[in-house]
């Protein structure tokens, strides 16, 4: 993996790229994001990393522009997971389902591409299955967790 660039951000927000020596715009952070290009924001006083600060901010950006990605049933279900035991489990499962849209959607660009006889209907008919099969297996995995930690509280209030 590349070493990410360091973007510096003050607290007056603006952004500055160290390896170009100029500053950039949340936009121009976006499209590192969209061109892979790795980077790592840390704030300019403290040097604490804030990457993920300036990501959300980003996505936030995103959603109050044109069509929303997330519902507002979404978002609520997100919040409710903030400190419930099974957030490591469901951070896990964002990561595997978001690497797997992203392969998947390359993979059926590059099919598309390849050939103009493929047919996409049957593409995405695979991909959803292939994804309906992984939910189903993380369901399962969620709900032996969940078990375990009722289990657990259960025979810790018996003692």
């Amino acid at each position: 993996m590349a070493t990410p660039i360091i973007i510096k951000k003050y607290p007056n927000r603006s952004l500055y790229d160290s390896s170009q020596s100029k500053y950039i715009s949340i936009s121009d952070l976006r499209q590192y994001v969209l061109d892979d290009v790795a980077f790592e924001v840390r704030d300019a006083k403290s040097k604490k990393d804030i990457t993920r600060q300036v990501l959300l901010q980003i996505i936030t950006e995103a959603e109050n522009e044109g069509t929303p990605m997330f519902t507002t049933d979404v978002l609520t279900r997100f919040i409710k997971m903030y400190g419930d035991s099974m957030t490591g489990a469901f951070n896990g499962f964002i990561d595997q389902m978001s690497v797997m849209i992203d392969q998947q959607t390359k993979q059926f660009l590059e099919q598309f591409t390849e050939s103009q006889k493929y047919n996409p209907v049957n593409a995405w008919s695979d991909i959803v299955n292939r994804n309906l099969e992984i939910w189903q297996e993380t369901q399962n995995k969620l709900l032996k967790a969940s078990e375990t930690a009722r289990t657990r509280k259960k025979g810790e209030g018996d003692k």
